[in-house]
């Protein structure tokens, strides 16, 4: 059967991923990996550790929910820094190969499933969002990485913010900040 274009579109970004982090993050010295916006902000390192979590605790597991129990079984709550239990300490040379190999674990399962349009407006019972369909997790799984792939752009980019001097006003990744 063929890939549903929606479900090989998510694919072509979430496949990258690893691949950029490896590339971007990887010998980096401890500085850059330990940068932060600001208190209470997200190192690169614990991005990544974040979405190591993220791809063995959520998504995958709750698309197969979605699809075998639709609605009766709703998702088990997600626990955005659970990573910091899980991966205490753990260096970007870890973190980064089990995310890769997670990732692409996931994927094979996603293309395995040959989801057809009408699986894609099932539906299943996010616990604070309430009903969502296979098709806006599928969105919400590609729009997660991309914005914490924005996010390791501003922290990078703000370690540099007040060197740039008068170009600042011309860096608008210095300028913004998601919450």
């Amino acid at each position: 059967m063929k890939q549903l274009v929606e479900v090989s579109e998510a694919v072509e970004v979430l496949e990258r991923t690893p691949g950029l982090l490896d590339a971007w993050l990887m010998g980096l010295s401890p500085a850059w990996l330990a940068a932060r916006e600001g208190e209470g902000t997200w190192s690169p390192l614990e991005v990544v550790a974040h979405l190591t979590h993220n791809e063995e605790t959520d998504w995958m597991t709750r698309l197969e929910i979605v699809l075998l129990h639709g609605e009766a079984q709703p998702f088990e709550p997600y626990e955005r820094e659970g990573f910091c239990s899980r991966f205490p300490d753990w260096p970007l040379e870890r973190l980064l190969p089990r995310f890769s190999a997670t990732r692409r674990e996931n994927l094979d399962k996603l293309r395995e499933l040959a989801l057809r349009p009408v699986d894609l407006n099932r539906t299943g019972m996010h616990p604070a969002l309430g009903r969502v369909t296979v098709r806006q997790l599928l969105a919400g799984w590609v729009v997660h990485d991309l914005t914490h792939l924005a996010q390791i752009a501003r922290v990078l980019a703000k370690r540099y913010g007040e060197t740039v001097g008068p170009w600042r006003e011309y860096m608008g990744v210095l300028n913004d900040r998601c919450g």
